[in-house]
């Protein structure tokens, strides 16, 4: 594949809530989407990089500009054979793992039009549907989390994450088990604690959860290796894992059980395979993350999660959970069964809403 232009879009789209974690609150959400030329095919990719850097230090000011001025540039006119082959051309440009993520998911669609192929087929995606669950953001009291946590639960949600951080956590998670004694529940606390401060957590061992998600700070490794001693609950490890060999160090390690791959976060779509079959050989469960995206990325997240390492349900939802309309003709709706369908169309297998992205684009710029 001959790449030979791209087109940049900052997006910013309403949330139908407010979505609060430990690091930030957010009312709208921002991105970049990605158009891709490449052997004449039109290929689209979206960056998750938020508009400040409370999960991540990318953002999409730094993205976009790493686009602009290092990764574009680096890779008009050059020959792909392979998505993952970009990283080859691009290895003297450090991090900016989101936004070489974003140029990957495009080549992958570009790919699976040229080739008649879906992304699942193309992965070896073995199942059709996959399951997914809903992450709760931060809520005022634990009464108002319950009654969201039920609203969820009537939607058909089966699996529930709670967003925690210090003096929001044991007692609010505490309701929400004492409310739905049967739900699969979760906790994230998004990197809020210390080795120290994290022993205010114990009492979530006797709750019966999947998995806690990522308590202490990403470069914590050893130190989650000490917390996952202390707890039965696994510790599933999200913001640490940046590679197939962060994730390899992890496990070697003990520092956690459980891995949440989330393709923007480890730079694209061939990393978070490479990590997913790392896991699968050792037995490791793995789930797919989500980052609030549009169309475009929740096509992409869903056909990575019907790898069959993907045992556990991912933060993938429906695309109501987050939006009111959505930059892509395809509304992501939740079975009756807590699945979503992995569509099958060629490439990405979703169509822009020009009109939609048009009425959403703050800033666009064309290059070369």
């Amino acid at each position: 594949m001959i790449i030979e232009s791209v087109v940049l879009h900052h997006i910013r789209m309403p949330l139908r809530s407010t979505f609060e974690i430990s690091s930030s609150r957010s009312d709208d959400r921002d991105c970049i989407l990605l158009e891709v030329i490449a052997d004449g095919i039109l290929g689209y990719g979206e960056c998750v990089a938020d508009r400040d850097p409370g999960y991540s230090s990318e953002t999409v000011g730094t993205s976009w500009h790493i686009l602009q001025e290092f990764l574009v540039p680096s890779l008009l006119g050059k020959n792909i054979a392979e998505p993952g082959d970009i990283h080859k051309e691009i290895r003297n440009i450090k991090g900016h793992l989101m936004s070489k993520a974003a140029v990957e998911m495009a080549l992958w669609d570009i790919k699976g039009k040229k080739e008649g192929r879906s992304l699942r087929s193309m992965f070896g995606g073995v199942h059709s549907k996959v399951k997914v669950g809903v992450s709760v953001g931060i809520q005022s009291s634990p009464q108002i989390l319950v009654k969201t946590v039920e609203d969820y639960i009537n939607q058909g949600y089966k699996r529930v994450k709670l967003k925690i951080k210090p003096n929001k956590d044991v007692k609010e998670t505490q309701a929400v088990r004492e409310a739905f004694p049967d739900i699969l529940l979760q906790v994230d606390a998004n990197s809020a604690y210390t080795l120290e401060t994290a022993d205010a957590l114990k009492p979530l061992d006797d709750l019966g959860l999947l998995l806690i998600e990522q308590p202490l700070s990403e470069d914590d490794i050893i130190d989650h290796a000490q917390l996952q001693s202390k707890f039965k609950t696994a510790i599933c490890l999200d913001e640490s894992i940046l590679s197939t060999r962060h994730a390899r160090q992890a496990l070697d390690l003990g520092a956690c059980r459980i891995i949440n791959i989330k393709p923007g976060r480890v730079g694209g779509m061939s990393e978070a395979i490479s990590i997913h079959d790392l896991c699968l050989k050792r037995n490791i469960p793995v789930w797919c993350g989500g980052m609030l995206e549009t169309g475009v990325g929740r096509a992409a997240n869903l056909a990575l999660a019907s790898l069959p390492g993907f045992t556990l349900p991912g933060d993938i939802s429906a695309t109501e959970r987050y939006y009111f309309e959505d930059i892509t003709r395809q509304w992501f709706t939740l079975n009756p069964d807590s699945t979503i369908t992995v569509p099958e169309a060629a490439g990405l297998g979703i169509d822009i809403d020009q009109k939609n992205l048009e009425k959403y684009t703050l800033t666009k710029l064309a290059l070369p």
